[in-house]
């Protein structure tokens, strides 16, 4: 009656034997590392990379406890932090500016784990220390620049047609095209819906005008934000990668805001700056029949910015290109001045548009505007002395070694598609999140012990099985949180918290059960048969409700909201395993085998 065949219990011991294993790696804690890795696509890590790593560290008399190489990267471990600072400042010094060399933790996990794939679970910044940031992103500033763009366009397409035309406006949110006669409006906006699949048409007569009203449809205003997200998510993820932080988290929060968390950085102020400038280039022609100054009226088609001897100029509104268009960007000096300088790469396409508006405006001076947190400074508004092809450009300036360094490494990440401003930051130390760890796991062990005593003195025999199934729950669930590579986190650890209070409810329903059924006069073997049996379906209805509300909560949640949910849905997976099927393995095995049972030790 009270026998399971060898499969189950073949089935139980792998799985047990599975989380020991899964489990092992936290156990053994994490050592200080520095991660190496290419900072360019044409740089690879290699044994040779390696070798130079270890060659770099024992020149310094540092002597790591290995030398690995790992996901394009190389890393090495030491058993101090003093050594895996000292070995940070001597790689960055010897490598150079090709590869960034970062802080990190590496498990002290043996070999033969690390080969089975066992690895600890990721903690959290909460855990760890490190900064958290929430920026936002200026969806209304995604669909203005997107608007620009088309205005210069259509007046460019007009223009290779030979369709006169009066006048390109913006209009709040849409563009108005104008017109002298009909003729011309028909052949525009032919013309207009041919090229520009993502803009309505509507047209109108304004006295002697004929006007077109151009505006973006619903679901391409959608498509240009959505891809202003991923730019900008893509542009924050280089310039993490070139301030070094080793396992950085960057990701979408919602429709217009991103989550960066930088684990371990020490120097916050730096990664705000970074992270906070929203830094993009534009190149304009200066307006030099005007004269700029403080208060003076701008001049229809013109902005007026300051240079960085704050002088006022009038640049023209037309963008010949955008930071978009740049390929590398690199600090320097000038040869003949020796002042620091941006060297700048363009692509293909910005390197055509460069020469050609350079050799219209031969002569004549060109701004390079630097944008940043929506203001504009003019980095230098040079004369044009000759045509400038290639695709080379330098911006010089005054600026200093520290800021030309800056500003090309804001540039060589990649502009982005809209301004993102930090909405939220959080600054979490390494002593308070070592704290955070150890607050956790006493408040785990705490409630374990509690929770045993009080089964073991209330239930006897079947309190100590209670308990073993419930100690194999806590293994399940730490295993399969390191099999998935989770991010342990407070909330995380609340979870595994709570879901050794509900695992415990299943036990006590089927301990419950077998008393009922004792004082009803049933034999022990019966009475612990229709105890599980009959206790089974209240656990699982219990279960999945509250795995329901997981669901809901992972669904609809965010952050931290999100990582409770993962560890309570497979808490209630694991429970429901150890409660049902381990602790009646555990029974069985005490108890099944013997025919005549007369009585078991249930309180």
């Amino acid at each position: 009656m009270n026998q399971y065949p060898l499969w189950k219990y073949l089935l139980i011991l792998a799985s047990l034997l599975a989380g020991l294993i899964y489990t092992l790696p936290n156990l053994y804690g994490e050592s200080p590392a520095v991660q190496v890795s290419p900072l360019r696509t044409s740089l690879k890590a290699d044994a040779a990379l390696q070798d130079r790593v270890g060659s770099i560290l024992k020149a310094a008399n540092l002597d790591p406890e290995l030398v690995m190489l790992e996901d394009n990267s190389v890393k090495a471990r030491f058993a101090i932090t003093d050594s895996q600072l000292k070995a940070k400042d001597v790689l960055a010094a010897q490598l150079g500016e090709d590869y960034v060399v970062a802080l990190n933790l590496l498990p002290r996990s043996p070999r033969w784990l690390t080969d089975l794939h066992a690895l600890p679970m990721y903690l959290g910044l909460d855990l760890r220390g490190g900064v958290h940031f929430l920026l936002q992103v200026d969806m209304k500033a995604a669909l203005t620049k997107s608007l620009d763009s088309a205005t210069e366009d259509i007046r460019s397409s007009l223009r290779e047609k030979d369709i006169p035309y009066t006048g390109v406006d913006r209009e709040g949110d849409a563009l108005v095209v104008k017109f002298r006669d009909a003729d011309a409006r028909s052949k525009g906006e032919a013309e207009i819906k041919q090229r520009y699949t993502d803009y309505a048409l509507d047209d109108s007569v304004q006295g002697k005008e004929f006007h077109l009203l151009v505006t973006l449809r619903p679901e391409a205003a959608k498509r240009i934000q959505e891809s202003a997200v991923q730019q900008n998510l893509l542009t924050l993820r280089n310039r993490v990668n070139e301030l070094g932080v080793a396992e950085p988290v960057i990701q979408q929060e919602g429709a217009d805001r991103v989550v960066v968390q930088l684990p371990g950085v020490q120097d916050t102020a730096r990664a705000k700056e970074i992270l906070g400038r929203t830094a993009t280039l534009e190149v304009r022609m200066v307006d030099e029949e005007h004269q700029a100054a403080p208060g003076a009226t701008v001049p229809f088609g013109d902005d007026m910015f300051k240079d960085k001897d704050g002088k006022m100029l009038f640049v023209k509104k037309r963008v010949i290109l955008t930071g978009d268009r740049i390929n590398d960007a690199q600090p320097g000096f000038d040869n003949r001045t020796n002042e620091p300088t941006v060297n700048i790469s363009l692509d293909g396409v910005g390197a055509r548009l460069f020469k050609d508006a350079t050799r219209v405006n031969v002569g004549k001076r060109m701004a390079i505007i630097l944008f940043e947190k929506g203001k504009g400074e003019i980095v230098t508004a040079p004369v044009i002395r000759e045509e400038i092809g290639g695709g080379r450009v330098q911006i010089s300036g005054s600026m200093s070694s520290a800021e030309a360094q800056d500003t090309s490494l804001l540039l060589r990440a990649g502009a982005l598609a809209a301004p993102m401003e930090i909405i939220e930051e959080r600054t979490v130390g390494p002593s308070l999140g070592a704290d955070n760890i150890t607050r956790g796991f006493n408040s785990t062990k705490i409630g374990f012990i509690m929770v045993a005593a009080f089964m073991m003195a209330y239930y006897l025999m079947f309190g100590v099985i209670s308990v073993l199934a419930l100690a194999a729950n806590l293994l399940l669930l730490i295993a399969l949180l390191s099999m998935l590579q989770a991010t342990l986190t407070l909330p995380g650890m609340a979870g595994i918290a709570l879901t050794l209070g509900m695992a415990i409810d299943a036990n006590v329903l089927i301990n419950e059960r077998v008393r009922e059924e004792l004082r009803n006069g049933v034999t022990p073997q019966a009475a612990i048969h229709a105890g599980y049996d009959r206790a089974f379906a209240t656990i699982l209805d219990s279960n999945v409700t509250t795995f329901i509300a997981g669901i809901a909560l992972f669904m609809f949640g965010s952050g931290s909201i999100k990582g409770f949910a993962v560890v309570l849905c497979l808490g209630i997976m694991t429970s429901m395993f150890s409660a049902v099927l381990i602790s009646r393995a555990i029974v069985n095995l005490m108890y099944g085998r013997k025919a005549r049972l007369a009585k078991v030790a249930i309180g």
